[in-house]
């Protein structure tokens, strides 16, 4: 009840101070939605919002589907502040009954971003054909109140193809492939099953992901056999796994590889499975931010 009555306070106090009120909304003319990232790793939804800045909705790959919104503001917070996040109904949608979505905090400096669940919600919402709305004081004069909208006008055909894109989202993300180890059988260069599988999901991602800085390759081997053989062994493990990374779109010159034969061993060598683990190859991967 107490929230209702905030709700209807809220817009009272909007509608009796439209004089001070400043807004940022596109018009039916110029409000365009595109999908700017379009890939297996990250779907990205942008909206121009005239004056004021940018909104994007942004999902990238992992395990679980996940949306993050940013308001991408031209000029940032200045200070800390309280701001109520409203689906309103157009000026061509009269009589359409307005509801809250959240409440949030502007940090300094810094864009404005909403909770996972809030984001999914402003999509909904627009996909009705409402209006998304921030509303806050003014940072620079808190007798002033901004509002900044989301128009749908446009918004479905792109919607349409930005929910095309999430299906199509790897089921695992950078972070799930930066670090990754790989086995062999024993003398050779044959992976493991379970590790083939691990080197298909790098090379995958690493084929749509233009960020990539830096791969390392550091191959080993158990002690077993002498060991000029073994350096031999985990030199050519190396080459091998470089040349996946290369055919996956990597540039040669971003790759180093090192064979460190028998070396840096991570378990005993007195059992088979201990023997295992030290049969590796092992990939970092660094990337821009």
């Amino acid at each position: 009840m107490w929230r209702k009555l905030l709700l209807v306070s809220s817009f009272c106090f909007v509608s009796s101070a439209q004089a001070d009120l400043q807004q940022y909304v596109a018009t039916l003319d110029d409000s365009m939605w595109r999908l700017s990232e379009n890939s297996p790793i990250e779907c990205r939804l942008e909206h121009d919002i005239p004056a004021y800045g940018k909104a994007i909705f942004t999902s990238r790959a992992g395990k679980d589907l996940n949306l993050n919104f940013s308001l991408d503001m031209w000029n940032k917070p200045d200070q800390i502040t309280e701001a109520q996040l409203i689906s309103k109904a157009p000026q061509w949608r009269p009589g359409v009954n307005a509801k809250e979505i959240t409440t949030l905090t502007y940090h300094k400096q810094f864009n404005g971003e909403v909770p996972r669940k809030a984001a999914w919600s402003m999509l909904t919402e627009l996909s009705k054909g409402m209006q998304p709305t921030f509303y806050y004081a003014d940072w620079y004069n808190r007798t002033d109140k901004v509002a900044v909208g989301l128009s749908a006008a446009n918004f479905g055909g792109e919607y349409r193809q930005f929910r095309s894109c999430l299906a199509t989202l790897l089921p695992y993300s950078f972070d799930d492939i930066a670090f990754t180890v790989l086995n062999y059988e024993a003398g050779g260069t044959a992976l493991t099953r379970f590790s083939k599988l691990q080197l298909n999901r790098v090379q995958e991602y690493l084929s749509y992901d233009s960020d990539v800085e830096l791969v390392f390759v550091d191959a080993y081997t158990d002690s077993y056999g002498g060991r000029s053989v073994n350096q031999r062994v985990s030199d050519r493990r190396a080459d091998s796994v470089a040349d996946l990374l290369v055919a996956s779109g990597i540039e040669q010159s971003r790759i180093h590889k090192t064979g460190h034969g028998e070396r840096r061993h991570v378990a005993s060598n007195q059992l088979s499975e201990e023997r295992d683990r030290n049969r590796r190859v092992v990939i970092k991967i660094s990337k821009t931010i």
